[in-house]
């Protein structure tokens, strides 16, 4: 009889304990994504500071015929951007699943690096960009639907969703909303550098 109890004990423990971890896990996941919805936060708001004062026609100009103007480089944030929410809520409409211990490996910052230079794909590519008020107020409202799609499914889940992107290959929801974050860094660093040729 009592070795009975002193199982029953031990199992009571191991079950507080694994719930004791589980939390903490959780925690940590949702601090994470916290953290990566405060970069998210700062790169817009640095961004927007820098776009907001300037006139229609600035935002439409390029500095030359093979680079982007400002409004090309928004449309295309905004273009990846929805297509990053988009293929979140189909894969957050499936089950769960991880990403390979590889590609959870890479760090999703290297993207915001400029010396890498790449192609955007078709799909994202900026033609005709809307006028200055509309592009900016799509680009906020697709920023407030990623944030709010974060805020429905919780770190856990978006860390069991799988995101295929189609140079760093496939990531977890967290990343890829990660991703985004660097990728809107490293298009504000370029629209800096057309702002100062315009």
């Amino acid at each position: 009889m009592k070795l009975r109890f002193h199982g029953e004990a031990l199992a009571i423990w191991l079950s507080l304990a694994i719930a004791a971890v589980t939390i903490k896990l959780c925690r940590k996941l949702q601090y994470a994504v916290d953290r990566i919805i405060k970069r998210l936060d700062a790169v817009h708001e640095k961004l927007l500071a820098d776009v907001l004062p300037i006139d229609a026609d600035r935002f439409r100009r390029r500095p030359s015929e093979n680079e982007w103007s400002v409004a090309e480089i928004i449309y295309h944030l905004n273009l990846v951007e929805e297509r990053v929410i988009k293929d979140l809520e189909r894969g957050l409409a499936g089950e769960p699943c991880k990403p390979g211990l590889l590609t959870r490996l890479i760090p999703t910052s290297i993207v915001g690096i400029r010396l890498l230079r790449v192609k955007a794909p078709k799909g994202v590519l900026p033609t005709n960009p809307p006028e200055k008020e509309i592009a900016i107020n799509k680009f906020q409202s697709t920023r407030r639907r990623l944030k709010d799609l974060c805020a429905q499914h919780g770190a856990e889940r978006l860390r069991n969703v799988v995101f295929n992107h189609p140079f760093l290959g496939k990531l977890s929801g967290s990343a890829a909303v990660s991703f985004v974050g660097y990728h809107e860094l490293r298009h504000y660093k370029q629209i800096k550098e057309v702002l100062r040729e315009i």
